[in-house]
């Protein structure tokens, strides 16, 4: 005797006219224009995950004003490697949030 449940069919097909929670979140966004605001939290809270632990230990604050990043480094020497990559970050940032969120970056 089998006594494994299973709430559900495995090979159940989605009702038509029936959305991801995924896609009803992204269309909500989109129609109370938060989506750019959205991907600016997001930048601002996966920080350390996106540039690593060396450079998210060394910033003292971060945040997003018309799409131009602002970034308050500690250390000299990583500030100046910073800005010399600064068009490779502006890449890596818009990719991994999959939309342009970032334009410029400055640092002060």
């Amino acid at each position: 005797m089998n006594n494994t449940y299973r709430p559900y069919k495995e090979n159940t097909a989605r009702k038509a006219g029936i959305t991801t929670l995924k896609d009803a979140i992204g269309q909500m966004l989109q129609s109370y224009q938060l989506q750019s605001r959205f991907n600016e939290t997001y930048l601002e809270a996966f920080w350390g995950k996106m540039m690593g632990a060396a450079i998210a230990s060394r910033t003292n604050r971060l945040y997003v004003r018309d799409n131009v990043l602002y970034i308050e480094i500690a250390s000299a020497p990583l500030r100046n490697e910073l800005v010399t990559a600064k068009h490779k970050m502006i890449q890596l940032i818009n990719k991994d949030i999959g939309a342009e969120v970032i334009k410029d970056v400055v640092f002060i």
